[in-house]
């Protein structure tokens, strides 16, 4: 498999791994914790990769013990800013941490070892699919460091249970989801046995994915997040917009030769007009 590097990444390492994307958090000596350079990087990692036509799927990830813990409590204790640099951005729902954020319509798997705390629950609640390790955890400390837990908790309530969510973000620091029980709750749909298979997992599963059609991928994970906001008659209806907007696409074509000739297809990375 060609790995290919990104340059220009102090917080995450960016990488294509044959048709895959990845973005790993890079900060393991901090728990891989975000601070304000790794904020700025996450943007422009998704929109790189976003960009390369040669990336079909994006997995993000974490080194080291932990997939991501939310903001740095350390810098923003000690370097006079504190939550004040998030206050333009935020009011302006100006954010760049996930593909949500910034409209990226390539498929998302977050792959979840060790904690998930905090902030860290954005690209679980912005992933398309979640997969965490067996030794994973999940939990919420916003209001035990005096901080309101609000976006990342309200993202999480399309994918399980409200009380679950509240149950989460209510107790705080005190409690943790296991792997085993975000699986039942519907945070992740694999848990990963054992945990040093993860990332393997996640390539597998992604590699998976990018043998489909890109334009249909694209234009199906906007179908089918724009639900999210709409009710089923207006969800409906703009899904048949993204279905009918596919026709007249090389693929069209090729995904019913391909299977006629009993062959894998050929996609174009012809994006949508």
């Amino acid at each position: 498999m060609t790995v290919h590097s990104y340059d220009g990444f102090d917080t995450l390492v960016v990488e294509r791994r044959g048709r895959v994307g990845w973005i790993l958090f890079a900060r393991p000596e901090r728990r891989n914790a975000m601070n304000n350079g790794m904020r700025d990087e996450l943007r422009k990692a998704w929109n790189v990769l976003d960009a390369d036509p040669e990336v079909r799927v994006i997995v993000n990830g974490g080194q080291g013990r932990d997939f991501q813990t939310g903001a740095d409590v350390v810098e923003l204790a000690t370097d006079g800013v504190g939550m004040e640099r998030y206050r333009t951005s935020l009011e302006a729902w100006d954010l760049g941490f996930t593909a949500w954020h910034l409209g990226v319509w390539k498929p998302v798997i977050a792959a979840v070892n060790g904690a998930c705390a905090g902030g860290g629950l954005h690209f679980v609640a912005d992933a398309d699919i979640v997969l965490a390790a067996s030794d994973a955890s999940f939990l919420d400390p916003h209001v035990s460091v005096g901080q309101v837990s609000a976006v990342e908790t309200i993202g999480l309530m399309r994918k399980m249970p409200a009380e679950a969510v509240l149950r989460m973000a209510l107790v705080g620091r005190y409690e943790r989801l296991s792997a085993a029980r975000a699986f039942e709750l519907g945070m992740v749909s694999e848990v990963v046995d054992p945990p040093e298979r993860l990332h393997e997992a996640a390539q597998e599963l992604a590699e998976k994915i990018a043998l489909n059609s890109p334009a249909a991928l694209a234009a199906t994970k906007r179908a089918l997040w724009g639900a999210l906001e709409r009710g089923l008659t207006d969800a409906c209806k703009a899904g048949v917009q993204e279905l009918v907007s596919v026709w007249g696409h090389p693929d069209q074509t090729e995904g019913p030769l391909a299977f006629s000739e009993k062959r894998e297809p050929i996609w174009s990375v012809r994006g949508l007009s």
